[in-house]
């Protein structure tokens, strides 16, 4: 805990900044760090590589999820004119998590 935070504690004006609750809700949301994750790895995706990579998502989920990361300008669904190709990718946004996901990894590994 930071010491502003431990003041703010002592003083019972501790609230959390909106847009850190923002990221937090997005990003604790079930698969999307998994999502995150997986197009991190792989950068240019379609629907079944993403879904054959989270098997325990149900589609249903994996759509809404995407959809919600597309809202969030996290993910990007591209289309291809003439085709019926759709595929995902991360948004500079979404790859400037890439940090945030090796931490993440870091902490698991020294603590699960």
């Amino acid at each position: 805990m930071t010491e502003m935070v431990a003041k703010k504690r002592e003083e019972g004006d501790c609230k959390l900044c909106p847009k850190f609750t923002q990221t937090f809700m997005m990003l604790g949301k079930k698969w999307n760090g998994l999502i995150i994750e997986v197009l991190l790895e792989q950068p240019t995706l379609r629907f079944k590589d993403i879904a054959g990579a989270i098997t325990k998502c149900s589609d249903r989920v994996l759509c809404e999820r995407l959809k919600e990361l597309e809202d969030e300008q996290i993910v990007v669904r591209n289309t291809y004119p003439g085709s019926s190709r759709v595929d995902y990718s991360l948004t500079e946004r979404g790859r400037e998590l890439a940090p945030v996901m090796e931490a993440v990894h870091k902490w698991s590994d020294k603590w699960c």
